[in-house]
């Protein structure tokens, strides 16, 4: 078994510095801890710490992101994507504001708020209150499939994986020091034992029995996924003389829920062709083919083409916001793609719908 002390003593020495992360001999504040820990599902560092420091400085604490309304929040979140976290953030934020404020300590009573799982329930447990226990994200599952050369392929091997690196903190030196351990495996797993593992450098390469083995890079191993549905959509930036532009909100729950939107047709598996995608269109005007947008989600790849018209006056369902104005509205990133490109010049136009 790997010594806790070994990892302590590096992690001491070579400890990220992150915004949400409590400075040696500081008490971490569990909301960042907690905020934190939502905003890097399935984004990394790099990119959640913008949004980050942008989201606390317009809601500094808690019971600021509880009495928000829902709008600002989505809004804040825009670009950060899985947007179900942004609306279970802030029911979470408004039960922790109605039970008084405060955090509960332990795992079971952070399981019982909206939005939190087990392994944000661990973590936040950890970091924020010293509870010993492991939350097992990639990085600890890539050291522990190493660690212990764990064979077996994912997904099958996660139950595996989380009982062998529950198993790394059972020193006394790991649970004393519990919220310093469990971020030093994060680091160890997101700077050491990477895709790429630089060995050399791993507080515990002398006890890692992949590198023995000569198959640490070979580990995590996975079951090749099946390739990603592809569908296509059309979507239409339609702007009046005044500069405004025609949007509307999704609907509240599935997929960008709740989110902002330019005018579109349902998604599909074929592509629409022009003459037909204008039949979708909001209203009659002279739609010009501005391009193609590729996003990519969990489940599937989606391209849509984007259409752009300027017309005297907008008599259509939705809303209308200035262009200039854009910015704070709760547009997912595929949005603004999308816009980015419908504003670009003019290439050529396509014929006018006909009249519904």
């Amino acid at each position: 078994m790997p010594p806790a002390a070994d990892l302590l003593a590096w992690y001491d020495h070579n400890r990220r510095r992150m915004p949400w992360r409590a400075l040696p001999g500081e008490n971490p504040d569990p909301y960042r801890v907690w905020l934190s820990e939502i905003m890097l599902q399935q984004t990394t560092v790099t990119s959640v710490i913008p949004y980050f420091e942008r989201f606390v400085e317009r809601f500094p604490t808690v019971q600021a992101l509880a009495g928000a309304e829902e709008g600002a929040v989505m809004a804040a979140w825009a670009g950060l994507g899985y947007y179900a976290r942004a609306r279970n953030l802030h029911a979470c934020a408004r039960a922790i504001d109605a039970q008084g404020g405060q955090f509960p300590h332990t795992v079971e009573a952070l399981r019982a708020l909206p939005g939190i799982g087990p392994y944000t329930a661990n973590a936040v447990a950890a970091i924020a209150f010293g509870v010993p226990v492991v939350p097992v994200d990639g990085n600890v599952e890539r050291v522990a499939a190493r660690i212990f050369a764990i064979e077996t392929p994912l997904p099958a091997a996660k139950p595996a994986l989380a009982q062998a690196a529950a198993s790394l903190n059972h020193e006394a030196a790991a649970q004393s020091r519990a919220s310093d351990f469990c971020q030093a495996l994060f680091d160890l797993g997101a700077t050491i034992c990477t895709p790429r593992p630089a060995c050399g450098l791993c507080p515990w390469s002398a006890h890692c029995r992949a590198r023995r083995a000569g198959i640490a890079e070979q580990l995590p191993r996975r079951t090749a996924k099946p390739a990603r549905p592809v569908r296509h959509g059309a979507l239409f930036c339609l702007q009046d003389e005044a500069g405004q532009i025609l949007l509307r909100r999704r609907p509240p729950h599935g997929l960008l829920g709740g989110m902002t939107e330019l005018p579109g047709t349902a998604w599909r598996d074929a592509p629409f062709g022009a003459d037909e995608a204008t039949q979708a269109a909001p209203m009659q005007a002279a739609w010009r083919q501005a391009g193609r947008v590729r996003h990519v989600f969990t489940h599937f790849e989606l391209f849509l083409d984007v259409y752009a018209a300027t017309v005297p006056t907008i008599d259509a369902d939705g809303f209308l916001r200035p262009a200039t104005r854009l910015a704070g509205e709760a547009l997912p990133s595929v949005m603004r793609k999308c816009l980015e490109i419908a504003r670009q010049p003019a290439a050529h136009s396509v014929p006018r719908a006909r009249p519904r």
